[in-house]
């Protein structure tokens, strides 16, 4: 038995596999085939707006490429389901890797194997993919590269896993009920989330009876994972409300799209936060008293009824990028003794 959620990751499926493997020419007909001609293709800070699937070849694609030869698009998460809208999205999360061997972006090549996470989304019309919007997360790639130009992250900064539980790639067909179940659980805990700082203390959130005591939140990179209540509150919720204490006043202003699919939850929106750098300011950036939209792109596990686990990938470039900084220039600034060009390929001994 199938259903039109199960074809939908069965139509990206042979775009994942053509990245797996990835050339060219293999990826170029993959993309043409899943996409729509004129599609809108959202993508993180610095690449913007595209239209159609030879502009995301050509302007994203092709560089990573030349950099890294032997890229490889590995999958952790692949899920789907409609949002509240009657849209119908797919979601994957994982990790491009392979030997970055030339320069991208700027950023040196370290000539050993890279990884830089990723989280996409698809939103399907008649059996294309009309839209994606998509974070990778390149500031990944500058810490692995020994180029990192911006303030120390709190949290853990690693090689961030997938699910626990290996069941990422959820089967179909869809489970309705259960879906359901875990995309509403999501969305109460949010607007749980959301009384804290205006309604009270953390107290009105209510923490316990949403997220497991064992729970993990891996942040993007340059703020990092942290472990538990606890360490999700220590090194990215306290830091992000002490600089931008009027988050979640402008829902008029944005759209999220949540679906859920089995025991996983996502959400998606472009953007899906709008706040005020102010007070402390944040990620070291001084408080500029700027209103700035935030991307942010999640996953969520539920596990006896709790979060157990939550990938967030969030645009911070972008983010950067509002407030005046610019990280490529501060990156170019910081490692401009280094010696430029490729590593040859393949490295050392064959």
């Amino acid at each position: 038995m199938s259903c039109r959620h199960t074809d939908h990751k069965a139509l990206i499926a042979p775009l994942r596999a053509a990245m797996y493997d990835f050339d060219e020419s293999g990826v170029r007909r993959a993309l043409d085939t899943a996409f729509a001609p004129d599609a809108l293709m959202r993508m993180c800070h610095p690449f913007g707006d595209l239209t159609g699937p030879h502009a995301l070849y050509d302007s994203c694609y092709a560089a990573l490429f030349d950099a890294v030869p032997d890229l490889e698009r590995r999958d952790y998460i692949v899920m789907s389901g409609p949002d509240e809208f009657g849209n119908d999205w797919v979601g994957a999360g994982g990790y491009y890797t392979g030997t970055f061997a030339g320069p991208w972006l700027d950023i040196p090549p370290t000539g050993r194997q890279m990884h830089m996470r990723f989280a996409e989304f698809f939103r399907i019309v008649g059996g294309r993919a009309v839209e994606m919007q998509a974070i990778w997360d390149i500031p990944e790639l500058m810490m692995q590269a020994g180029a990192w130009p911006m303030a120390p992250s709190l949290g853990r900064e690693w090689h961030v896993p997938g699910p626990s539980t290996q069941d990422g790639l959820v089967p179909g067909p869809r489970d309705e009920a259960r879906s359901d179940a875990s995309c509403r659980h999501i969305v109460d805990m949010l607007e749980h989330m959301k009384r804290h700082p205006s309604q009270g203390g953390p107290e009105v959130m209510e923490m316990d009876r949403f997220w497991h005591p064992r729970m993990s939140w891996y942040g993007p990179s340059g703020i990092g994972t942290g472990r538990g209540i606890a360490g999700f509150r220590n090194w990215h919720q306290i830091p992000f409300l002490s600089g931008m204490p009027d988050r979640g006043q402008y829902l008029d202003e944005i759209t999220y799209h949540f679906f859920g699919d089995g025991d996983y939850a996502a959400v998606t929106g472009w953007p899906n936060m709008i706040q005020t750098v102010t007070d402390d300011g944040w990620l070291g950036i001084a408080p500029a008293g700027k209103r700035i939209e935030m991307r942010s792109l999640d996953f969520w596990r539920i596990e006896n009824g709790l979060i157990r686990e939550n990938w967030v990938l969030v645009d911070l470039l972008h983010a950067y990028h509002q407030l005046g900084v610019d990280v490529f220039r501060r990156l170019r600034e910081f490692n401009k003794a280094r010696v430029p060009g490729r590593v040859p390929f393949p490295v050392g001994a064959p």
